[in-house]
């Protein structure tokens, strides 16, 4: 019986500090899940100039890995949209799917819970540090502050309602839901290029009526070498321009 196939998408950006300890998530993330999947890793390049690119192909030794590069920067969103985009010729509905940052502040201990939340018939499994039992370590009272408060303000505006977490990258998807939303909002799934994107994701799974679940998790900035690519006021900005693309998108839904 061939094994179930887990994909593993992370965006980078002039991450070559980090290089090393992701590579070493992956290699032991590899190992763990070897017996129930076979894992390949996709990193999607958003134009790094650092080396970045040559020390991941150094580091990949004998793993199932994809590098797909932008030759300019364009954000995170858009390195998302390259990924699920090269993944459409290649999922089938029994398939999964992970996305995480690369610069280490995804937990890959957490896989193994998030795929026994999914397999509980979740479609979408979230990481968040504002569950119970989560939290934040080595990061700034500026920051959190900021953070908190851009998600409660997202959530009211734009009607998010049951969920904690609507900005982490590191999530756990059903292939059937991925393939659910591309079918309706095209292959590359978001449109905005910037952190908001992850917002725009969770508009577009609520909007398709996906069930999405979360498990806790610790937001530790110390794991992260170098600075934070995210610009705070530019990302808040970002995420409240989304509430005027929600019409949009509910009528491309009720065309689907």
């Amino acid at each position: 019986m061939s094994k179930s196939r887990l994909f593993v998408v992370v965006p980078v950006f002039n991450e070559a500090l980090n290089i090393n300890d992701l590579f070493d998530a992956f290699s032991s993330l590899a190992k763990e899940l070897s017996s129930v999947f076979s894992v390949s890793f996709i990193l999607v390049d958003d134009g790094s100039s650092d080396d970045t690119v040559r020390l991941a192909s150094e580091s990949a030794g004998d793993l199932d890995l994809s590098v797909l590069q932008h030759d300019v920067n364009k954000g995170p969103g858009a390195a998302f949209a390259t990924g699920f985009s090269h993944l459409a010729g290649l999922l089938s509905t029994d398939d999964w799917v992970i996305t995480m940052e690369g610069d280490n502040t995804s937990r890959h201990e957490l896989i193994q819970q998030m795929l026994v939340r999914a397999k509980e018939g979740f479609d979408v499994v979230l990481a968040s540090p504002y569950m119970y039992g989560g939290g934040f370590t080595q990061t700034s009272f500026l920051r959190k502050l900021l953070s908190s408060g851009a998600n409660l303000v997202v959530k009211d505006l734009l009607d998010i309602q049951g969920i904690l977490t609507v900005s982490s990258f590191f999530r756990l998807y059903r292939a059937d839901a991925l393939l659910r939303m591309q079918k309706t909002f095209g292959p590359g799934i978001v449109e905005r290029n910037g952190f908001e994107s992850m917002v725009e994701m969770v508009m577009k799974m609520a909007m398709l009526r996906l069930s999405i679940s979360e498990v806790a998790m610790q937001l530790d900035s110390s794991r992260r070498k170098g600075k934070s690519k995210m610009k705070i006021f530019r990302t808040i900005r970002g995420y409240l321009s989304l509430w005027r693309s929600k019409s949009k998108w509910f009528a491309l839904v009720k065309e689907a």
